[in-house]
């Protein structure tokens, strides 16, 4: 599958809501945290146009209910706890565009750090345009190797979040 990053779309917002709405009748009940995390989350900020949100909940009965009704989703396929993180991955649409959304507890790292990055980005514009530099270059180089592009933006990633905990403390 083509690595694709395409300049920011001002209706990533939009989509997010989309998608949201689309899930609220199946997990409305379950009383989900939705957040929208991911480039397309920071407005400006160069994304694969995939929408990616986190549907975070309070108990453990409720995400484990959750995880079983968007199985039944036909819009959805399901990856699984991919990284043993506690965060269940389901994808929609084809290749690069569409919606990736986990499905987690309210309290886990993975959604947390994200919020995290997406919030140092938006904060810190100049920030955001070197990490757009840096996926663009990442995917002139990769040649469609998703290791590789992924690989390529961790220590941005890790960097990124000691600077936003830095000016936590």
């Amino acid at each position: 599958m083509a690595i694709v990053v395409v300049a920011y779309n001002p209706e990533w917002p939009q989509l997010f809501d989309e998608v949201k709405a689309e899930l609220h009748p199946v997990l409305s009940d379950l009383a989900p945290f939705f957040h929208h995390v991911g480039s397309t989350s920071v407005p400006g900020l160069a994304a694969k146009p995939k929408i990616d949100l986190h549907a975070a909940f309070c108990n453990e009965d409720g995400l484990l209910t959750a995880i079983e009704r968007v199985k039944d989703l036909s819009a959805y396929t399901f990856h699984g706890d991919k990284y043993n993180d506690q965060s269940w991955t389901f994808t929609s649409g084809k290749g690069s565009y569409g919606a990736r959304l986990y499905l987690c507890s309210s309290d886990n790292h993975v959604l947390r750090d994200r919020i995290v990055f997406r919030d140092y980005l938006r904060a810190h514009p100049q920030r955001a345009q070197a990490y757009a530099a840096l996926k663009l270059r990442l995917m002139s180089e990769a040649n469609d190797d998703w290791a590789y592009y992924t690989g390529g933006k961790t220590d941005f990633v890790r960097e990124t979040l000691r600077l936003a905990a830095g000016e936590a403390d």
